[in-house]
């Protein structure tokens, strides 16, 4: 339910965006409220599972999902929708880390639990791909909206069945919370996305105050969290997690490949409904090129990455990617789906497959036992926070190239036919410079690789962390 949310609005939005009048430069927080509540808060939820009681915080994330589904789904404004979002993303933020605890703890035994967990990942990887489908299907055949009420029943009997099968479990210890440092740094990316979203609007862009602003404000609170983390007793992300040089690199990785990544995927969506003209649900089948990738490189990352290390697979994954992106930005107004999208969408999941699965080994290296969740949650934290300040930055770029391309072209129309045609075209070049610059961010993620990773194939931990692709 929690990986599905994060890719079944993207067919939708188009839809949503309309029925509720929301603008091209507030679009992206459909999006974004979701990823940056569940990567901002992530951390703390783990922390909160642990302390708390494992099972009452799953059950208490599930209420609380499908409440916030079910006032997402009943939206009568952008904002409404927004909220909604946001209160989905805190909520997951208590589901996901509690589900993997609880798995952690019930299978106890190596064999059993890394059965599990081959589970865990292909429900998880999985749930990107349903996403899409089912975003189509209740999209054309439904209503949008029912891409977040289909939520209310799933959890209704995932909290049918933890009662009575799922049993109570906590960390004992020192059980306080670092409240103020997720207040912060959520405060603080939140700040950031809002001045990206304000540099897209026409009347501000940006060099205005308010961009400048929110951006200079989004900053000086991550600049507090990092001094709040280095003095708190019990932090939220121990610096010394993030200090070491291998899983320092991993996490920059993350965060730039998830956001080149979300965005991406938002765009093509975008793409072909708007310019292509794809029904919802044929949009949801043609984004499954990436999933097959995905599934065939985790397959070949994971039997290369005990014989050549990490290191080789997290270059030649953005490389892969980065090309992938780079080939989308050919794209016309009638650009073939078997001869040009399809191929690129398949080397753009090999790349993910590629990175994603060293990523999520990386991220333990080294790392003492009561130190691993932190690091485990911090790496899908970097992912979803990449996400949302790639989103709300890419977003903007789209924006401003449709809008320049539309006022230095619309003067010398001279037919409703030829405007439209502008307007389509103006489409496709602010999609074009997004996915350039989308490249760029995972082609970062590559050199970052290649610089700060040093870890061998020696020093990987036999069980890796799970990770979610996408």
């Amino acid at each position: 339910m929690v990986v599905l949310d994060a890719t079944i609005v993207n067919i939708a939005l188009p839809s949503a965006q309309k029925a509720l009048d929301i603008s091209d430069a507030d679009r992206q927080w459909v999006v974004t409220a979701y990823t940056l509540a569940f990567g901002g808060l992530l951390l703390l939820g783990g922390r909160i599972s642990d302390y708390w009681g494992r099972k009452r915080t799953f059950m208490v994330g599930a209420v609380g999902f499908a409440a916030a589904s079910a006032l997402g789904g009943l939206a009568n404004s952008g904002e409404m929708l927004f909220a909604a979002r946001a209160l989905q993303g805190a909520f997951g933020a208590l589901l996901a880390p509690a589900s993997l605890a609880l798995l952690t703890v019930l299978f106890t035994e190596a064999k059993e639990r890394a059965k599990a967990f081959a589970v865990y990942g292909a429900i998880a990887g999985g749930g990107s791909a349903v996403g899409l489908l089912l975003g189509g299907v209740l999209t054309e055949y439904a209503d949008w909206r029912w891409c977040l009420l289909v939520n209310i029943p799933v959890a209704l009997v995932a909290l049918a069945l933890a009662i009575p099968l799922v049993p109570e479990s906590r960390a004992h210890g020192d059980t306080t919370y670092d409240i103020p440092g997720a207040i912060v740094v959520t405060l603080g990316l939140a700040s950031l996305v809002y001045g990206f979203t304000e540099a897209a609007k026409p009347d501000e862009g940006w060099d205005s105050a308010t961009t400048l602003s929110f951006i200079g404000a989004g900053v000086v609170l991550l600049l507090v969290f990092v001094v709040l983390q280095a003095r708190v007793r019990n932090p939220l992300l121990p610096l010394r997690i993030v200090a070491d040089r291998n899983r320092g690199g991993a996490y920059i990785t993350s965060a730039l490949v998830g956001a080149g990544l979300f965005g991406a995927f938002l765009f093509l969506t975008l793409y072909l409904q708007n310019v292509l003209g794809y029904t919802p649900l044929k949009a949801g089948f043609a984004s499954l090129p990436v999933t097959v990738g995905v599934l065939i490189s985790a397959v070949v990352a994971s039997n290369l990455l005990p014989r050549v290390g990490a290191k080789p697979l997290m270059i030649l994954g953005p490389i892969l990617g980065a090309g992938a992106m780079f080939s989308l930005t050919f794209i016309d107004l009638d650009t073939s789906f078997w001869a040009h999208l399809a191929p690129a969408q398949v080397v753009l999941g090999l790349g993910l497959g590629f990175t994603f699965v060293p990523l999520s080994s990386l991220a333990l290296v080294g790392v003492p036992e009561h130190d691993a969740g932190a690091a485990s949650a911090a790496l899908n934290a970097t992912q979803q926070v990449g996400g949302s300040l790639g989103t709300a930055l890419l977003n903007t770029i789209a924006t401003s190239a449709i809008t320049a391309y539309a006022t230095s072209h619309l003067p010398s129309v001279t037919s409703p036919e030829e405007g439209q045609k502008v307007g389509l075209l103006a489409q496709v070049d602010g999609y074009s410079a997004a996915f350039t610059w989308a490249a760029v961010m995972v082609l970062a993620a590559a050199v970052v690789s290649a610089v700060f990773i040093k870890a061998r194939k020696e020093d990987l931990p036999v069980e890796g962390a799970v990770a979610h692709v996408g």
